[in-house]
């Protein structure tokens, strides 16, 4: 408890940094919003004043600083003026689709990386090493726009084994009661397995374009982080007393590599989060990171406050679990934090 205690308080300046940077950094964005908004092509200069007295803009920037701290310590990330709707609202309302997306490229990323990078240690030089090797390197080279369009022409356009990539779901279809928000899971607690298969469909291109994207740097480092530990000593040892092959490679040698590859897990999931902004613009998936980008082009400051905090907020959460998850592996990293 007590290093949970001092984790959680390891985490009240990296929030207060993170609030400081995205009011210096949207104010610090090309353009006036105020202009923006008002119409410059029509607007007088009355017009576009009474707009910034209207947003604020017209105050020193440490009077709206702290006007947006004092906003935040009642849960108030503030007003989205393009879309009219209070920006936490907007957040909660397209955070799931994000997340749904997130986690079924994480899924696929590590069901298809770890055995591939435990198989490319076991047989070094083999073929599965040479396509672990070659699938790390076009994880690695292509960007996920690239690698989403690819897919699309591939398997859309020429194909048409996809479905057109225009959101979540047939806008025609019908959705289901929102439980969770996650599309996938919210069919199968109404019994409606079909707009269950057909969200299942849709969201399979984009998973695989962010899965790919994760998939690289996880495969390599569970290849590498194998290799480390078979050619230890104490494998060496395993081996020579006559253990079982199964037994030395799974609860021995894994068990001591996992945690560099769940270092990389915390990473990856977490520049998952950044990297889905562009997939969500190619594939129209309506999340929160397609919403921060349509935000920033308008010069909508509060949703890209708010975006940037709630992924700062994310990013911290994951690290904490990481971290708990280094006790649970190894009880020794646990009794080194306590120390």
């Amino acid at each position: 408890m007590g290093f949970l205690f001092r984790r959680l308080l390891g985490v009240v300046p990296t929030l207060a940094g993170v609030v400081f940077a995205t009011f210096a950094l949207t104010r610090l964005l090309p353009g006036d919003p105020a202009v923006f908004f008002a119409n410059s092509v029509t607007a007088d200069a009355a017009t576009i004043a009474a707009v910034r007295e209207k947003l604020g803009l017209d105050l020193p920037l440490w009077r709206q600083f702290l006007i947006y701290v004092q906003q935040l310590f009642h849960g108030d990330l503030g007003q989205s003026i393009s879309t009219g709707q209070p920006v936490a609202a907007d957040l909660w309302q397209r955070l799931p689709a994000s997340l749904e997306l997130t986690l079924a490229a994480f899924l696929i990323a590590l069901c298809v990386a770890i055995p591939l990078g435990i198989a490319a240690a076991l047989r070094p030089g083999s073929i599965v090493d040479q396509i672990c090797r070659v699938i790390s390197t076009a994880g690695v080279s292509l960007p996920t726009f690239v690698t989403g369009l690819l897919l699309i022409y591939l398997f859309y356009y020429l194909t048409g084994l996809a479905p057109e990539p225009i959101g979540r779901i047939d806008p025609f279809a019908m959705t289901p009661p929102r439980v969770t928000g996650l599309l996938l899971i919210d069919t199968l607690l109404a019994g409606d397995t079909e707009t269950f298969w057909m969200a299942a469909k849709q969201i399979i291109l984009p998973a695989l374009t962010m899965a790919l994207f994760a998939l690289a740097p996880l495969a390599r480092m569970t290849r590498a982080s194998m290799l480390g530990v078979l050619s230890s000593e104490f494998i060496r040892t395993a081996r020579a007393n006559g253990l079982r092959r199964r037994k030395i490679i799974f609860s021995y040698a894994l068990r001591n590599a996992l945690l560099p590859i769940v270092t990389t897990l915390g990473m990856i999931f977490s520049n998952m989060l950044g990297a889905n902004v562009l997939v969500e613009r190619v594939f129209a998936w309506p999340g929160v990171g397609s919403y921060a980008l349509d935000s920033l082009i308008q010069l909508d400051y509060a949703p890209v406050q708010g975006f940037m905090l709630v992924m700062a907020a994310i990013f911290v959460l994951v690290n904490l679990v990481i971290d708990l998850l280094y006790g649970v592996i190894d009880p020794r990293t646990g009794l080194l934090h306590h120390a």
